[in-house]
C-alpha cells in the first residue's frame, strides 16, 4: 500500500539502542539483570522473525489444520508459561485447572468473537483467526498467571485465618471467599487500567499497526474496541474458571485445608 515505510535492516538495527540503554541503566544501579535482557532481546527477535515466515506461508495456503495448529501450539505455549512463572510448587490438580481455565475461556471467547463480532468466512481464515486468538490467549495467560501467583500466596499467607473458619463451621467456599475475590480482582485489574488509558494515554498495538498501514483510522478504532471487549470477556472467563475451581484444590474431601507444595 502506499505511503508505508519500509524499514531497512540498519533501521531496524537502530531500534535496539533502547536494549543497549536499558542494559547501562541496570548496570549502573547494580541489577542484576543485563544476562536476562539480551536474552529475552535475542529470543523475541528470533521468535517473530520465525514466526514472520511460518505466517507469510499459511496466509498463502489457507487450511483448518495449519490455523488449528498454530491455535494449540500458542495454547500450549500460554499454558506451560503460566507453571513456569509460578514461583510456589503447584499441584498436579492445580495445573490441570490451568490448562482447562486457558483453553475453555480462550477458545469459547475466540470463537464467538470470529463467529457472531466478525463473522468472517470462512471460519479459519488465518489472517483474522491467529492474530485475534493471539491477543485473547496472551493476555489471559498475564490475567492466569497474576491469578496463580496470589491465590497461592493468599492461601498460604492466610491459612490460619482459612482454617480459623473451617473450624467454626463454614465451608471450603466460605473460608477462600476473600482470598477468591481479592485474587479475581488482582487478575483483572491491569485489563481494566489499560482499557481506561486506551485512546488517550496511548494508542494500543493493534490499532496503531492498522493505522501504520493505512486503514482509516475510524476503522482501526471499530476494531480495537471489538477487540478490547474480547480481550476482556477472555480475561474475565478465564481467570473467573481457574479461581473457582483453583481454590477447591487446597483442601481435601473433608473439607480440611491442605497445602499441597508435591
Amino acid at each position: 500500500m502506499n505511503g508505508i515505510i519500509k524499514l531497512q535492516i540498519w533501521q531496524l538495527i537502530a531500534a535496539y539502542i533502547f536494549v543497549l540503554i536499558l542494559i547501562l541503566i541496570v548496570k549502573l544501579k547494580g541489577i542484576p539483570r543485563e544476562k536476562e535482557i539480551l536474552i529475552s532481546s535475542v529470543r523475541m527477535t528470533l521468535q517473530l522473525v520465525l514466526t514472520g515466515y511460518v505466517l507469510v506461508y499459511v496466509f498463502d495456503t489457507p487450511s483448518p489444520w495449519y490455523t488449528i495448529l498454530i491455535l494449540v501450539a500458542m495454547e500450549t505455549f500460554a499454558i506451560s508459561t503460566i507453571i513456569k512463572r509460578s514461583k510456589s510448587k503447584l499441584s498436579f490438580k492445580l495445573k490441570q485447572i490451568i490448562a482447562l481455565a486457558m483453553v475453555v475461556g480462550t477458545v469459547s471467547c475466540l470463537l464467538y468473537f470470529l463467529f457472531i463480532v466478525i463473522q468472517i468466512s470462512p471460519w479459519y481464515n488465518p489472517r483474522y483467526f491467529i492474530p485475534i486468538a493471539g491477543m485473547l490467549i496472551g493476555n489471559s495467560m498475564t490475567g492466569v498467571s497474576l491469578a496463580v501467583m496470589r491465590l497461592t500466596d493468599g492461601m498460604n499467607t492466610n491459612r490460619a485465618l482459612v482454617e480459623g473458619a473451617l473450624i467454626l463451621g463454614a465451608k471450603p467456599k466460605v473460608a477462600a471467599r476473600k482470598i477468591v475475590n481479592d485474587t479475581f480482582d488482582s487478575a483483572i485489574l491491569p485489563t481494566i487500567n489499560s482499557m481506561i488509558g486506551m485512546g488517550i494515554v496511548f494508542l494500543p498495538g493493534m490499532m496503531s499497526g492498522q493505522i501504520l498501514s493505512g486503514i482509516s483510522p475510524v476503522t482501526a478504532i471499530a476494531y480495537q474496541i471489538a477487540i478490547m471487549l474480547g480481550i476482556l470477556g477472555s480475561v474475565s472467563l478465564t481467570v473467573v474458571l481457574f479461581v473457582q475451581l483453583g481454590y477447591k484444590t487446597f483442601f481435601n474431601d473433608q473439607s480440611q485445608l491442605i497445602i499441597d507444595t508435591n
